[in-house]
């Protein structure tokens, strides 16, 4: 992608709906915010300029402009994906791992990502980033806790800069083998002092904490049976000292609440508050088994979780108490989870399965389509740290994708279109915009050429399950 030029001008015109999720994230009140109808938005650089009534906005744009017009579409801001395992795109449907729980699952899949090299790692960023770009996310966390054969975080992150996405990479680990009482085999963990080196050496070389930042890195060690205390409280303390973010999985199922009891002495969350892993600055994936006193801290803390509906289900880890979450206002994202547990990547399929999810679990009313579209937008803005992206805002970022609900997809739903992306199958983009950038247009990937990419990964995904 080149760099993007401040006297670049694209106005967004024509939107049957223009829904700026600038509503609360949690709580009371329409959670999407203002829905417009008869909308423009001007961008202007990398950023929204103006937003507001088509002919008055029309006005503003200088004459160079370039017009999309969006007539029969939704306009929204980009999605953020909040948790994420890129390298898992290579191990969809693996036979052995299809009916599997979480440890059984991991077990199974272990030894197949021990064959990981770095050029796998290339290839799965941009797969997984191209098939989230489809589904209009602009932003995507992820956590590479596996580094065999050479294997670094750059690898990844020098993949998404090619594809144009808004990059939250995560450095994950693993040193807590078989053998000290861990679940991932010796040969894939990692000595601690290396992990902290190396985890110091990527924020340095590829932290950008300015607003705007098309790339930040934070901290991952990969959950409580796979890495020890100390790393944990190390590394807290070195995120603080650096000023990045932190993440893990915490409480996913009923046999890691059972680990954290039999080895910590206490739940999951007493363990994360023990070690400095709560607060604005930490997100937890999954929190299945989260009990009230682990709500409650993380609302009093603002600690904030990415939710994973479709993994959890697949997976048999149950179902989070995300209404109970919001309730009592912790800070709420949508997560894909790796492809090896959903199997997809696709962030308004999530946010539905979100909803549907919720509403089994405990009634008819237990999350709305507006509340799954918050969590998809600006919930997982705030869960990492961002304020410049996750709504339609003058200033904000201009990361934004658009829908059409002409389709039979959405027939007979034109009554209320912004809930119709909900309710109904799960579509494309039409257009997804990053920084300032259409990577998405008329539901093609402009920033790399699909199908030779497609291929590689197809052979790669062969070798590693050992069908080559």
């Amino acid at each position: 992608m080149t760099a993007n030029r401040a006297d670049r001008h694209i106005l967004l015109t024509g939107a049957a709906l223009v829904a700026t999720m600038n509503g609360p994230s949690n709580g009371p009140g329409n959670a999407a915010g203002e829905e417009l109808t008869g909308a423009a938005v001007l961008v202007s650089g990398d950023r929204i300029a103006a937003v507001g009534p088509q002919a008055e906005i029309a006005r503003q744009a200088p004459d160079e402009t370039q017009r999309v017009d969006l007539t029969g579409h939704v306009l929204l801001p980009g999605m953020v994906n909040a948790h994420h395992h890129f390298f898992q795109t290579l191990t969809r449907a693996v036979p052995a791992a299809q009916d599997a729980s979480l440890f059984d699952w991991l077990t199974a899949l272990y030894p197949i990502w021990g064959r990981l090299t770095p050029e796998d790692i290339r290839l799965s960023t941009q797969i997984a980033m191209a098939e989230l770009l489809l589904s209009g996310c602009t932003t995507s966390s992820d956590h590479l806790y596996i580094y065999p054969n050479d294997v670094r975080l750059d690898d990844s992150i020098e993949a998404a800069q090619e594809i144009g996405m808004r990059f939250h990479a995560t450095r994950g680990s693993m040193s807590v083998g078989e053998s000290a009482g861990g679940l991932p085999p010796d040969a894939l963990v990692e000595g601690e002092d290396a992990i902290l080196a190396d985890s110091e050496r990527l924020v340095g070389r590829w932290h950008d904490p300015e607003d705007g930042a098309m790339v930040r890195v934070g901290l991952a060690p990969c959950s409580p049976f796979s890495v020890s205390p100390d790393l944990m409280r190390q590394t807290a303390e070195m995120a603080r000292r650096l000023g990045v973010g932190l993440h893990t999985h915490l409480a996913e199922n009923d046999s890691d609440v059972a680990y954290s009891r039999e080895h910590f002495g206490c739940t999951p969350a007493e363990y994360a508050d023990a070690l400095g892993w709560t607060g604005a600055d930490v997100w937890h994936a999954h929190c299945v088994k989260l009990d009230g006193d682990g709500l409650d801290l993380f609302a009093r803390t603002a600690t904030g979780v990415a939710h994973c509906p479709s993994s959890n289900m697949r997976l048999a880890s149950g179902i989070a108490p995300v209404r109970d979450m919001i309730d009592r206002g912790v800070p709420v994202g949508l997560g894909v989870d790796g492809s090896a547990s959903n199997d997809a990547s696709h962030m308004l399929a999530e946010a539905r399965m979100a909803l549907l999810l919720q509403r089994v679990g405990r009634d008819a009313a237990a999350l709305s389509a507006r509340e799954a579209l918050a969590l998809a937008t600006r919930g997982g803005a705030q869960v990492l740290g961002r304020t410049d992206i996750g709504q339609i805002a003058p200033g904000l970022m201009a990361d934004l994708t658009a829908f059409d609900i002409r389709g039979i997809a959405h027939a007979g739903a034109g009554h209320d279109p912004l809930a119709a992306l909900i309710f109904g199958a799960p579509v494309s983009a039409s257009l997804t915009m990053v920084n300032g950038r259409i990577v998405v247009q008329d539901g093609q990937l402009c920033s790399l050429d699909l199908p030779p990419l497609i291929e590689a990964h197809n052979h790669a995904a062969l070798r590693l399950v050992g069908d080559l």
